[in-house]
């Protein structure tokens, strides 16, 4: 599906930061960014993504922060201030 189609369904370019503990050294903390076409409010590609993270990647997740923007939205409409005229 192209992703024209997945926006007009209802997909929203979602950025995820994931805040884990690095394997080998559990005291710190590592940032991971992931950005996708996801549908809000339920993030069914995020979940699909952190449960492939939980049961593959050594790394415990500490945080999980989401940011969601549809990109088709109502356009503003304005008024221009002007007189045109056509020949």
């Amino acid at each position: 599906m192209r992703d024209i189609e997945r926006q007009l369904q209802g997909y929203r370019l979602t950025t995820t930061e994931i805040l884990y503990h690095m394997p080998d050294h559990p005291g710190l903390l590592q940032s991971f960014i992931l950005q996708k076409f996801d549908q809000a409010p339920s993030f069914p590609v995020l979940r699909k993504f952190l449960t492939f993270w939980e049961r593959e990647i050594d790394g415990r997740i500490h945080s999980v922060r989401v940011a969601a923007k549809g990109l088709i939205s109502p356009v503003e409409m304005r008024f221009a201030n002007g007189d045109f005229r056509l020949h």
